[in-house]
């Protein structure tokens, strides 16, 4: 069985690549596992940019594939942010419930119809040999005025999805992943999974 190292620590996302990748017959570690790792700052300007640097650089210091994703939230009403900066809007990285405040603060005054909003997903597999795959894909909803639900992490409890009717943090993990932004950004990925291995020699 091939290992595969996602490039976070991030529990939640763990889970959630987890279960998506159950069928491929791979064993799935986390950086949790490699904590001579240090923090990978993520530098780039776009999720792209930003999910090929934690993929190469985790390849290259584990020796195994490594994948990456670079995920984040796009409102409209505030040209695109948080963007590439979703993990720490608030200042700290990882600081939900601050970044939450922020986003909702900064959404106050706009008006129900305006708050259209996207996460946006950029994965990248990427061989310690230099061959990579990935792809990218966005989940359309809005921003609600509270908290809904006690599922999901990060922006999760105030991303609403008009077709379920729920926040994403209202739902079953299999309907998240079914639904999210990671979720078909993963599925493109998998499509490219066995000419990229048979790259590699498998």
């Amino acid at each position: 069985m091939r290992a595969v190292v996602l490039a976070t620590r991030n529990q939640g996302k763990i889970r959630e690549f987890s279960a998506l990748l159950a069928d491929l017959g791979v064993e799935v570690r986390g950086l949790d596992q490699y904590p001579e790792i240090a923090d990978i700052p993520e530098t780039g300007d776009t999720f792209l940019e930003n999910a090929r640097i934690k993929a190469v650089a985790v390849a290259e210091a584990t020796g195994l594939v490594a994948v990456a994703d670079d995920s984040g939230l796009a409102v409209d009403a505030l040209d695109g942010a948080p963007g590439v900066y979703s993990a720490r809007y608030a200042g700290e990285h990882g600081d939900s419930d601050a970044n939450n405040a922020k986003l909702l603060e900064r959404l106050r005054d706009v008006p129900d119809e305006k708050r259209t909003a996207r996460f946006i997903c950029c994965m990248y597999a990427a061989a310690p040999t230099g061959e990579a795959i990935h792809a990218q894909d966005a989940w359309e909803g809005v921003i609600v005025r509270g908290y809904q639900g006690k599922s999901g992490f990060g922006y999760d409890p105030i991303f609403f999805d008009p077709e379920l009717g729920m926040t994403a943090a209202e739902m079953a993990p299999e309907v998240k992943n079914a639904r999210s932004h990671r979720g078909k950004a993963l599925a493109r990925l998998r499509e490219a999974w066995p000419a990229f291995l048979a790259r590699l020699g498998d």
